[in-house]
């Protein structure tokens, strides 16, 4: 069998997870991803499965794999946007992902973002650098409001965590978890208006579909904007309207966008954040922990073998 690796993380992380790989005997070929439809175009057809980040997988791509050995993509991870689900479904080519791995490791990276913009830790840690003792006085996290977007695995671990720091949370989802919002003294929400028009700080935890497609735009800021708001999105750069963020921010509508996920990725060198104040990006790290790394990639390989498994 002949295995393409891609995801960067899996490849720069030691761990168990290359002991699984490698005991499955396979021909392993890694390349550095997120790979575009171009790179992959001229190669898909060799591999009989791969293991994947966030590369483009589109109809082209999939059809061309298929009439050639391809037979499983397993997702290193838990977002699928980025594959043609329908398209392979129609071609009979399995897709599968790792739910259910990297929530500590995400909620911990949205709690570490809040931490740092209340308490002023990047710019304490630049006048301390530079020689100067400058006290600025920061802004406690407990008795805010959070508005948690998606009450899946990794909202609700937000939610925990958070309430577990003194925050009063609120809750959106379309297939709720009543009974562990109720436990928690959660508060249900119908809609992210809801969550804008009540809450300090906004987390977002929905995957990028067409139907949450710019899920922020102008009006919820024209709307609900205010100078203390934060939004946080850890999850997909295309579920926030990038003019909206920084018509916002400037017009004092919205204090700060911590953003670890980006529309396309790595980050262009003229994106419209790269030097705007009060946007925060992170390379997208959240699940970036050895930890979830190992947990993610070991599922990756054991759901890959598992697969190929059943086609022999």
């Amino acid at each position: 069998m002949k295995v393409l690796l891609t995801t960067t993380s899996f490849q720069d992380t030691p761990g168990p997870h290359h002991e699984v790989l490698s005991q499955q005997g396979w021909e392993i070929t890694t390349l550095r991803g997120p790979l575009n439809a171009d790179v992959l175009l001229p190669i898909i057809a060799e591999f009989d499965g791969i293991i994947c980040g966030d590369d483009e997988y589109s109809e082209e791509v999939l059809r061309i794999g298929v009439e050639g050995k391809l037979k499983c993509i397993s997702k290193y991870g838990v977002g699928l946007d980025r594959v043609d689900l329908d398209v392979a479904r129609e071609v009979g080519l399995q897709v599968v992902n790792c739910p259910s791995v990297n929530q500590v490791s995400v909620a911990e990276h949205v709690l570490a973002l809040l931490l740092s913009l209340y308490r002023h830790i990047p710019q304490e840690l630049e006048h301390t650098r530079a020689g100067r003792w400058t006290r600025l006085v920061g802004n406690e996290l407990s008795g805010k409001k959070l508005g948690v977007m998606g009450f899946g695995s990794v909202g609700k671990e937000t939610a925990k965590k958070a309430f577990a720091l003194g925050l009063e949370v609120y809750v959106v989802d379309k297939f709720m978890d009543r009974s562990m919002a109720e436990r928690y003294g959660f508060h249900v929400q119908e809609t992210i208006e809801d969550l804008f028009r009540q809450c300090d700080i906004i987390s977002l935890h929905v995957p990028h579909t067409p139907e949450t497609d710019e899920l922020v735009h102008q009006g919820l800021f024209e709307a609900y904007g205010r100078e203390d708001l934060v939004l946080v999105n850890t999850a997909r750069g295309k579920l926030v309207n990038n003019a909206a963020i920084l018509r916002a921010i400037d017009s004092g509508k919205l204090r700060a966008y911590l953003c670890d996920v980006l529309e396309e990725e790595p980050m262009a060198e003229n994106h419209p954040f790269a030097q705007a104040e009060g946007v925060w990006i992170t390379p997208h790290v959240g699940s970036r922990t050895y930890e979830s790394v190992a947990r993610q990639g070991t599922m990756a390989v054991e759901n890959l073998a598992r697969e190929l498994a059943k086609m022999e």
